[in-house]
């Protein structure tokens, strides 16, 4: 088994690096990976997931308490009111920190003491089934490897990404419109540091082996403290050539395939999520041929099924979900509507034309939210991602602004999402119904604020008590329908998914189990209108019998027709479980 995982990382890495001499770098991965002695043997394209997985996204302080540790306070909060509905919980970037809420790491083994310790991070790992972000394109400009790299000293020196000033990077992707190469005084002179996000997240350099094992080491620890699932912040940009665009280099690709193997052998419950936001066809190349992320974010469903339900029409939806191959066993999507950051718009493109994306882009400002830019290769600023919570998001429609429909029209957003194939992930703010945090956009001066609001825990539940708000009815029904998902067969995250046709006002598919022995079809009204079908159109077999999973209501006239009020939703089964 070990001369066979020696070969494997040997393979990887002459993809990576070239003929020059591996053999010491197998042998020191291998070490920084410290394996038991007794290694489990990595079965191919086992699933690590099932219907009953639901992943929580919250940052360590999303909830906080004067007085104690943020991570305490969350904790006692999930086991208050989510110790039953959630699995997976991922807590956003809980290192010392610079800019970017986290994303900027000043030290990737450390935690945040305005968070708590490795102490806190163990126990939510017992908890739930842990997911940290491997923040691995770039690092802080105020860590210590920067320091030292200021200073040509080790560890540091040769770790982060140069390029001549005058380097060809007309064709370089990226998500900023910042200057993307800026200079820093050394003590070898003036060089220019590649930076793909701010000049305070200031890119790795791949290239040198040295930064690989060091992320090697830093993924091995984050095992040891009870890490099980990480994400691969911004991972599409890790290798840079200049005359290229920069993004999705085969020795990216490659990279992930070689973590990916050294990780399963330590835990081969361990799991791999890449973020990479970015046109669909691109982000489904991670997935590899299933030997490379075990997961991959649907980037696509929360811009077009937000975009369905302000329209009325889920014509672009349908036809995105019938292009989606289905994951093989071992893969799987990660599906989400809202997350810390907002709803990006690259994976629109190809999807909505540029009107669409006008109205989707006026209409959400019309609800509070604000767009974000990125600089083309055009030379002009494109519109990024939305910045909005999901909440407000689901205000009203286009045509219409504000109406009475918000709450059905958000709950109706978390069936779909619950029901299509994948894993679903919620985030804490969207839990709770969050609105736009205005107030700290305003302190910030940062769009993405507008949706990383940070809960009082007394004022929180408050608010939940309160049966004049809307926060516990949100917190109560998304509750209730994860519980019924978490019973169904037929929403494995890897089972049959079709798409079908009943127009554009009826989103409608079907699942259907492992063993076959459960159907479900999942309809949603996506329009202020009821909708009228008759059942014959969806082939309900006659011989058994049907009901609806989310009412609880029988079906027992398959000739009848059904009417779906604005913005409802049903999972029509033949089986209750």
């Amino acid at each position: 088994m070990c001369a066979d995982l020696r070969s494997r990382v040997r393979e990887h890495l002459a993809q990576i690096y070239g003929d020059r001499d591996l053999e010491s770098w197998v042998e020191r991965l291998i070490q920084l990976m410290a394996y038991p002695a007794g290694m489990a043997r990595v079965q191919a394209h086992q699933n690590h997931w099932d219907q009953r997985d639901i992943a929580l996204i919250s940052y360590g302080d999303s909830i906080h308490r004067a007085g104690e540790k943020p991570l305490v306070t969350l904790r006692r909060f999930l086991a208050a009111e989510l110790a039953e509905a959630v699995t997976i919980l991922h807590i956003l970037p809980f290192f010392p920190y610079s800019s970017d809420d986290g994303f900027s790491v000043m030290d990737y083994l450390a935690v945040n003491p305005a968070l708590g310790d490795w102490q806190d991070i163990s126990a939510l790992a017992g908890d739930f089934r842990l997911m940290a972000d491997l923040v691995i394109n770039h690092a802080s400009a105020r860590s210590r490897w920067f320091e030292n790299f200021k200073k040509c000293q080790h560890p540091g020196r040769d770790y982060f990404y140069t390029a001549d000033e005058h380097a060809d990077t007309s064709g370089v992707i990226r998500p900023r419109s910042t200057p993307l190469l800026n200079p820093v005084a050394t003590a070898d002179g003036v060089k220019w540091l590649w930076c793909t996000f701010s000049p305070d997240q200031v890119d790795l350099n791949f290239a040198n082996p040295e930064v690989l094992a060091e992320f090697v080491g830093i993924v091995a620890r984050y095992l040891d403290w009870g890490v099980e699932v990480f994400r691969l912040d911004a991972v599409a940009f890790l290798w840079k050539e200049p005359g290229t665009s920069c993004v999705h280099l085969p020795q990216t690709h490659e990279i992930i395939k070689l973590l990916r193997l050294l990780v399963e052998h330590k835990n081969p419950r361990a799991v791999l999520v890449t973020e990479t936001n970015v046109p669909n066809r691109e982000n489904l190349t991670y997935l590899g041929n299933a030997n490379e992320a075990h997961v991959i974010y649907n980037f696509s469903l929360p811009p077009l099924l937000v975009n369905a339900l302000i329209t009325g029409s889920c014509r672009h939806l349908k036809t995105w979900m019938m292009s989606m191959p289905p994951a093989q066993n071992g893969t799987a999507y990660l599906n989400f509507i809202a997350s810390h950051d907002g709803i990006g718009l690259r994976p629109t493109e190809g999807l909505l034309d540029e009107d669409e994306l006008r109205v989707l882009i006026d209409t959400m400002q019309d609800f509070g939210g604000m767009v974000s830019f990125r600089k083309g290769q055009e030379g002009f600023e494109k519109p990024y991602e939305i910045n909005i919570s999901l909440y407000d998001a689901m205000k009203g429609t286009a045509a219409g602004g504000p109406d009475q429909w918000q709450f059905q029209r958000f709950v109706c957003a978390h069936a779909i999402m619950l029901a299509v194939e994948g894993i679903p992930a919620i985030y804490i703010h969207s839990m709770l119904g969050t609105e736009n945090d205005t107030r700290k956009f305003e302190n910030t001066g940062r769009k993405r604020s507008i949706n990383r609001h940070s809960w009082e825990e007394g004022d929180l539940v408050a608010r939940l008590a309160d049966a004049g708000l809307h926060h516990r009815p949100v917190l109560d029904e998304l509750k209730r329908l994860i519980a019924i998902r978490r019973r169904q067969p037929a929403f494995h995250p890897n089972v049959t998914q079709f798409t079908l046709h009943l127009g554009d006002e009826i989103f409608a598919f079907w699942r259907q189990s492992l063993k076959r022995d459960q159907s479900i079809f999942c309809l949603a009204n996506i329009t202020t209108e009821p909708q009228t079908i008759l059942l014959s159109q969806i082939n309900l077999v006659a011989t058994e019998s049907w009901s609806d999973l989310i009412s609880g209501i029988g079906i027992p006239d398959l000739g009848a027709s059904l009417v779906l009020e604005p913005y409802q939703s049903l999972w029509l089964s033949n089986c209750r479980y």
